[in-house]
């Protein structure tokens, strides 16, 4: 067989094996996040910028570790704790950052962003934001933990908290848990949304659903979790009233999932488009001294009750039947009959292509056989010739060429 053959049978073989190979992977591995059968799941909540993990086994009746990134200062007096000692600051005049020296990289693209996401949330807000913030950027989330007010600690799954009465956020460069994505920016933002909410309504009291909404929303968080949870208890009928929002924060994880992708969603609902404008008015009217219920109901025309059946009315419009098309479930076995498909086309392609080369190969094998019996067949006929047949007649003078003449037999006519 020629090499070349066997070239292009080898690549063929390794491909199939190849494509054989993804998919016993992709079938059969396991994902590396799943936890030991003997180990208690800890359960992750998520908010904004802050993630926690709640024991499994904790009692019913214990306090729920719900997310708590913004702590309610009203009623407490604190005050602000002193800069962290040995720290460089920078001051931007509206802020100041204050770090450690060996990680003046780490801290360049918030000092960048920060004038940038002053504008932004100025222009959702209807207001100047922001007036004076402080940032306290740590290193790891145990030495954030020693720069919070001593009066008001803060819940030790957070990555990022602000304390807007005092005009204070602090950051940890490090995630609290190794495996977390921890976007450094993006909780920057999330920490300043409450900050500017706060200065916004000078301090009024909003909901909480309302202040975790806005911050996540202002922040640019996406989260296809948070998306798939409201799809979720929309088809089943499990979302939250929001009165139940604004007490506390359920136990569950699957519920506090629920609980921020709606209140989310229900910020997004009054800033869609053509309401910017009914938004703006709502903040005006809580910066005056306006209840939310009545600043509500002066902007919108609906109060709360009216608010959540609306919403629950668009959602159930958005969400109801690409729940079910997007659920984990149904994605992974499309994904799984995609390749299948894929994997059976390419396959009959390969079959396609290997009777091709079959068909070339056997003609190919027919004109070797042909031009073989050929080369054995071939008879080789040599005429004798005289002496004067090989002798070449003469050639004709240049004065002869004038009149045609031919040549025959040895001798050379004129043509009359």
């Amino acid at each position: 067989m020629q090499p070349w053959r066997v070239a292009r049978r080898a690549l063929l073989a390794f491909r199939r094996f190849g494509l054989a190979l993804f998919l016993f992977t992709f079938a059969f591995a396991t994902p590396s996040s799943a936890a030991p059968e003997h180990e208690a799941p800890a359960k992750v909540l998520s908010a904004g910028g802050t993630t926690a993990r709640v024991d499994a086994d904790a009692p019913a009746d214990s306090e729920p570790a719900t997310p708590g990134d913004a702590p309610r200062l009203a009623g407490r007096r604190v005050s602000m704790p002193p800069p962290p000692p040995g720290f460089n600051v920078f001051d931007g005049g509206w802020i100041r950052f204050y770090y450690h020296p060996s990680v003046r990289e780490r801290i360049q693209p918030l000092i960048e962003e920060s004038t940038v996401i002053r504008n932004e949330l100025s222009e959702r807000l209807g207001f100047p934001a922001l007036s004076g913030v402080r940032v306290d950027v740590a290193r790891t989330p145990g030495e954030m933990a020693t720069f919070a007010p001593s009066e008001a600690p803060f819940p030790e799954y957070a990555s990022g908290v602000a304390y807007s009465d005092l005009g204070l956020v602090l950051l940890t460069l490090a995630p609290v848990h190794p495996n977390d994505n921890h976007d450094l920016v993006q909780v920057f933002r999330h920490e300043l949304a409450h900050v500017a909410l706060h200065e916004a309504v000078r301090g009024a009291h909003v909901p909480r659903w309302f202040n975790e909404g806005f911050a996540v929303l202002a922040s640019g968080e996406t989260s296809f979790d948070r998306l798939q949870a409201l799809w979720t208890a929309t088809v089943a009928g499990t979302l939250l009233p929001l009165s139940r929002i604004e007490r506390q924060f359920p136990r569950q994880e699957s519920r506090v999932s629920v609980a921020y992708a709606q209140a989310v969603d229900v910020v997004r609902f009054l800033v869609r488009d053509r309401e910017q404008h009914r938004f703006h008015a709502l903040i005006e009217r809580l910066r005056t001294g306006n209840e939310f219920p009545a600043a509500l109901l002066g902007s919108y025309g609906i109060d709360l009750q009216e608010l959540e059946r609306e919403w629950r009315e668009d959602v159930a419009k958005r969400y109801t039947f690409w729940p079910v098309l997007f659920s984990g479930s149904v994605i992974w076995t499309g994904i799984l009959g995609l390749f299948v498909l894929g994997w059976r086309k390419r396959r009959a392609r390969m079959r396609a292509t290997l009777a091709r080369w079959a068909r070339e190969e056997a003609r190919e094998d027919q004109m070797r056989q042909r031009f073989a019996r050929a080369q054995g067949e071939r008879v080789h006929i040599v005429l004798a010739r005289s002496p004067q047949d090989n002798a070449l007649p003469p050639a004709p003078t240049p004065s002869e060429t004038e009149v045609p003449r031919v040549h025959h037999d040895g001798q050379w006519y004129t043509l009359h």
